[in-house]
């Protein structure tokens, strides 16, 4: 037997003959926060609108995807936008713009309805005004939305549609009504009506939204991802 493995040994020995009366307790360090971002709201457009341009080219960086980035996250989150989109499965912000976790409050429902939305939603919303400080919201809707279609199909046929999805859909109808008679597309220029209603919407929501709008504390805008392009483009909705 070597040297080595004698001492190795006897390290052993005198290991569990110290463990035996004393307890032993390893400590992870504490996951240190992110740091803050003071951005604006233009500096925050600026970064999802950067951040689409890479999707679009195929360059995405995918920051903040690592476990340690989740856990630097566990005690707080500063996100810099609200994105208020479609539930359709194509649409996925945090990939189309190319952000990491905890880079944006994501508020998702089919047709990205503000309008009768209800609490949940425009609460949400407001949750992240009042306490995560965020300056900036979109309202993301997209080309060839099944919800928005819906709408448009359904007040051509009159008929009634089964559980929720009837509600849902009277949600959209407006867009649809204000968009009728416009030139072009008429799915496309409903897609584009109805996210300028939920841009107006949010611009007037009272009494959290609207004041900070006033002061220019937090901007509402709207903007169409196109689905063949991967494009975001921003509209708007004074037209």
């Amino acid at each position: 037997m070597n040297d080595w493995v004698s001492a190795s040994r006897r390290e052993l020995m005198m290991l569990a003959a110290v463990s035996g009366s004393t307890r032993f307790r390893i400590v992870a360090a504490p996951p240190q926060e992110p740091p803050r971002r003071s951005l604006n709201a233009d500096q925050a457009l600026r970064e999802l609108l950067d951040g689409n341009q890479r999707f679009v080219r195929g360059n995405r960086l995918t920051p903040r995807g690592r476990p340690q980035d989740f856990l630097a996250l566990t005690h707080g989150q500063f996100p810099e936008a609200v994105v208020v989109s479609c539930a359709d499965s194509r649409v996925p912000p945090e990939i189309l713009f190319d952000v990491g976790v905890g880079d944006i409050f994501v508020v998702r429902l089919a047709g990205n309805v503000i309008g009768g939305a209800g609490v949940s939603v425009k609460g949400s919303i407001e949750y992240a005004v009042v306490e995560l400080n965020v300056p900036l919201i979109l309202v993301l809707g997209h080309s060839g939305c099944g919800a928005v279609k819906s709408a448009i199909r359904h007040i051509d046929d009159s008929d009634a549609l089964p559980g929720a999805i009837g509600g849902l859909v009277e949600l959209i109808k407006p867009a649809v009504a204000r968009s009728k008679g416009m030139p072009g597309d008429p799915l496309g220029n409903a897609v584009r009506k109805n996210v300028e209603i939920g841009v107006e919407k949010l611009q007037r929501l009272e009494p959290i939204v609207a004041p900070r709008v006033k002061d220019g504390k937090v901007k509402v805008v709207g903007g169409i991802y196109d689905l063949s392009s991967g494009t975001v483009t921003l509209i708007d909705a004074k037209k």
